[in-house]
């Protein structure tokens, strides 16, 4: 069968995209830190080059045109004469200027005088506005630089989920893993069923989310994700796979969107993975293989088998059945 269109991809991007958003885009200003933070990295670097450019530019236009209407470039090498910026003769001197007081560099050899009130206001207001500028695009590529997302990269999810028997119970079973010693503090496991219905009075529910209980009574979402562990979904008369058989899988379209949040250990910033499985990702009648062995003194795990199944006995029927 071929791949149809998904709700969540593998690798956890939502295939979500907003448009005709009318009057609500100004709402993408109004929180315009995040906007930023949520660009990609060659957006934020262009805006980032682009903000420092054109701000040095025009501050040092404003220094060079102060010096201009003052006649001090004129008179600049005048021992006699007090301009407002000391050894400005040109733009790229007022440029040099600017540069120095900006970056509090302090060459000693350009400086203003107490005789132009007209640039000490401008000295204050620049440095009012690169102080705001500094923290506004600094905090950005910080807070950017330090998001958890590659984090989540390290966190595996099976290729495919299985359906077998577990304790006597049928069971939709999936595995997830940490690649990284480092641990996923509080890390809890939520599954979504992602499915078009229509209710009795005949409303057509497109992308229905429902609940998977993956252990929120018995405390199993609560993960220790030290090894690679199976969740387990219990199929019973409350799960909304109770009339699912080996047959009827065939024919179902549905996606099961699974959500892996914890708190990352050495940062203490929150991390979310996703990834997803349609049904033609869901295997009838299989297990997955083992990947814990005890050795001399530790236990080792051998991702090359993660995502090896192998075919177990199960009935083709459903629970309701």
């Amino acid at each position: 069968r071929r791949e149809r269109q998904r709700f969540v991809d593998k690798n956890g991007r939502c295939n979500v995209q907003h448009g005709n958003l009318g009057g609500e885009s100004s709402r993408y200003l109004s929180d315009l830190f995040t906007t930023l933070v949520d660009l990609k990295w060659r957006w934020n670097l262009l805006i980032f080059l682009l903000t420092y450019t054109v701000a040095w530019l025009v501050m040092a236009s404003m220094w060079w045109g102060i010096a201009y209407l003052r006649g001090d470039l004129h008179r600049a090498h005048d021992d006699a004469y007090s301009p407002c910026v000391a050894n400005v003769y040109n733009f790229p001197s007022a440029f040099l200027f600017f540069i120095e007081t900006e970056a509090t560099i302090g060459y000693g050899h350009r400086y203003i005088t107490e005789r132009c009130p007209e640039g000490i206001v401008l000295f204050l207001f620049q440095s009012l506005l690169g102080s705001i500028v500094d923290a506004f695009l600094i905090g950005c590529m910080f807070i950017k630089m330090s998001q958890p997302k590659k984090r989540a990269e390290t966190l595996m999810f099976s290729h495919a989920a299985v359906v077998s028997q577990r304790d006597g119970k049928l069971c939709l079973m999936f595995r997830v893993g940490n690649l990284r010693n480092s641990h996923m503090v509080s890390a809890q496991i939520r599954c979504k069923l992602i499915k078009s219905r229509q209710t009795p009075e005949g409303e057509f529910l497109p992308l229905d989310q429902c609940e998977l209980d993956v252990g929120f009574g018995t405390g199993a979402d609560q993960l220790f994700l030290v090894s690679p562990l199976t969740i387990c979904h219990e199929i019973n008369s409350k799960s909304p796979f109770f009339c699912l058989s080996q047959r009827s899988l065939r024919s179902e379209q549905f996606e099961i969107v699974v959500i892996l949040e914890g708190i990352v250990e050495t940062t203490g910033m929150t991390c979310q993975a996703r990834t997803s499985y349609t049904e033609d990702e869901v295997l009838w009648g299989h297990r997955f293989l083992p990947v814990m062995s005890l050795e001399d003194g530790f236990f080792r795990v051998d991702y090359s088998q993660f995502h090896a199944t192998f075919e177990v006995p199960t009935p083709p029927y459903s629970v309701k059945e």
